[in-house]
């Protein structure tokens, strides 16, 4: 094998190790219902993907609000959330093609 090649796999071994090392661990409260007996799921991640810029900023101040829902019901939550921070931050509302469009 050529040199840049074993470099080059190294460097993805080394990067996915690391990715891997700093995944969080599991969640506790998933799949159990909050104070209010409620569970989020598919569409509550949607909107709470939606709001997470605003979010992020007042969790920042406020010891009471939190980024993501611990009370949820697994991956549907998760595959809603990032669906909504990805139409707000890169796909939809703040979209590249929305602002190329507008010139």
């Amino acid at each position: 094998m050529k040199k840049i090649t074993v470099i080059g796999l190294c460097l993805i071994v080394a990067a996915a190790l690391l990715a891997w090392s700093c995944a969080p661990g599991p969640n506790a409260a998933e799949r159990t219902a909050n104070a209010e007996g409620k569970i989020a799921g598919f569409w509550m991640g949607i909107w709470h993907g939606l709001i997470s810029p605003v979010t992020f900023i007042i969790s920042i101040f406020s010891p009471h609000v939190r980024l993501y829902e611990v009370h949820n019901n697994g991956g549907w939550y998760n595959f809603g959330f990032v669906i909504g921070a990805g139409l707000f931050l890169s796909g939809g509302i703040l979209g590249r093609k929305n602002r190329d469009r507008r010139r």
